[in-house]
């Protein structure tokens, strides 16, 4: 019985990828994924690449994932339906907070933030974009968050 709770058929799927949670690691994150996504249009892959920069990058900054020697960044990669690429980052638990965008921000604090923009690049990349626990059961929410995105390939069936 699967922990998860997405079913993702095993054709429509990659094979998730382990990475330690270090910002060094994000150049290794992007070259694996352009690997996997070979074939794809290249704007696809350049888009994808940025969202997966992000969303990594925010493990290893806002988590367990990056906060412990040996904290870890798993990513996925699936068609979620036809036409849909879902990305997806797991990191090793909270340490702060729910990945969010800053809500809480004057325009003037916006002009001159130089963090807390890279959700945003995900919202206004993807077609959709969400988070959710790992495990989903509230004696069980410090054990990870799966940030998830989702971008049409142009493609049917």
């Amino acid at each position: 019985m699967s922990i998860l709770p997405h079913t993702i058929p095993t054709e429509h799927r990659w094979p998730a990828r382990i990475y330690p949670g270090t910002l060094v690691q994000m150049s290794t994150v992007r070259a694996d994924l352009r690997s996997d996504l070979a074939g794809f249009d290249e704007d696809l892959v350049e888009t994808v690449s940025l969202c997966v920069s992000e969303m990594a990058a925010n493990a290893v900054e806002h988590t367990r994932s990056g906060a412990e020697p040996d904290g870890r960044v798993l990513r996925a990669l699936s068609v979620s339906e036809p036409g849909v690429l879902r990305l997806v980052v797991v990191d090793d638990g909270a340490r702060e907070s729910s990945p969010k965008i800053p809500a809480q921000r004057t325009e003037q604090e916006w002009t001159s933030a130089e963090r807390g923009r890279g959700l945003l690049l995900v919202e206004a990349l993807s077609r959709a974009w969400g988070t959710y626990p790992v495990v989903p059961f509230p004696f069980c929410a410090g054990l990870g968050t799966a940030v998830w995105a989702e971008f049409t390939t142009g493609e049917s069936s």
